[in-house]
């Protein structure tokens, strides 16, 4: 994988100038895919391309999407990153250990950053196998979204000759497929009672958790799914064989 092909992905970032500060760092380090999902500000303004400086192509062909799960299509894996210092009993990881390892296959994984304002919600963090934290001093631990952007990709940038070396393909289902599976399956598992609507989220991000460990392949995934849709046909016929007596 060249760097290139790596993914910056901004999630409803708000300030323009943000926005043309990270189209800059990440030509300065040799990244040039950019996904903006939902951008709460104009990727063309003129505040964007000032700060953008020799970095205006990035912006101009940056992927302008409507959700992160459209935005992680074909993605084996993805890295999200939160100033938080643990979610649940998960303690998130360095960009030392998290970014190696999505740079380590050919395919092309996601570095998903979130809004200024509120950062990455519990949900679009449950996208992401990986969550990723950057060491900053106690005392003032914030850190602005281009800085945050441009210090993972100085991280990767300097990783790479390395990684590059021993890059290997992987076999591993793209989080959309993932995603797709799970949202089949909660339908499933509301229709026979196994979930309800209140417990419905919490018991699925356990699933999701469970995926993303395992790190299944297509035919892995394909298998699972093809248990759902043959309970499904089974209830149907169960449900048509009532209706006949």
């Amino acid at each position: 994988m060249g760097q290139k092909e790596l993914q910056i992905v901004l999630v409803e970032p708000e300030g323009p100038l943000n926005v043309g500060s990270i189209a800059r760092a990440m030509k300065n380090f040799g990244f040039h895919q950019l996904i903006l999902v939902n951008p709460k500000c104009d990727p063309g303004s003129d505040d964007a391309l000032k700060m953008a400086v020799h970095a205006k192509d990035v912006l101009k062909n940056a992927r302008v999407l409507s959700s992160l799960q459209e935005a992680l299509e074909g993605c084996p894996r993805a890295v999200a990153t939160t100033a938080r210092e643990r979610i649940g009993k998960i303690t998130l990881q360095t960009p030392e250990k998290a970014l190696p390892w999505l740079l380590e296959i050919e395919q092309p994984g996601a570095l998903i950053f979130g809004p200024e304002d509120r950062g990455l919600s519990n949900k679009e963090l449950q996208m992401a196998q990986t969550w990723m934290k950057i060491p900053t001093d106690p005392a003032y631990p914030t850190l602005n979204l281009a800085q945050s952007v441009a210090l993972c990709c100085f991280e990767m940038f300097r990783l790479f000759p390395a990684i590059h070396a021993s890059h290997s393909e992987t076999n591993e289902a793209t989080l959309d497929a993932v995603e797709s599976y799970l949202e089949h399956l909660s339908s499933l598992l509301l229709e026979i009672g196994y979930l309800y609507p209140h417990t419905q989220s919490s018991r699925m991000a356990k699933f999701r958790q469970l995926l993303h460990r395992m790190h299944p392949s297509p035919e892995e995934l394909a298998l699972l799914r093809g248990v759902v849709r043959q309970v499904e046909w089974a209830l149907q016929k169960t449900g048509d064989s009532e209706l006949k007596k």
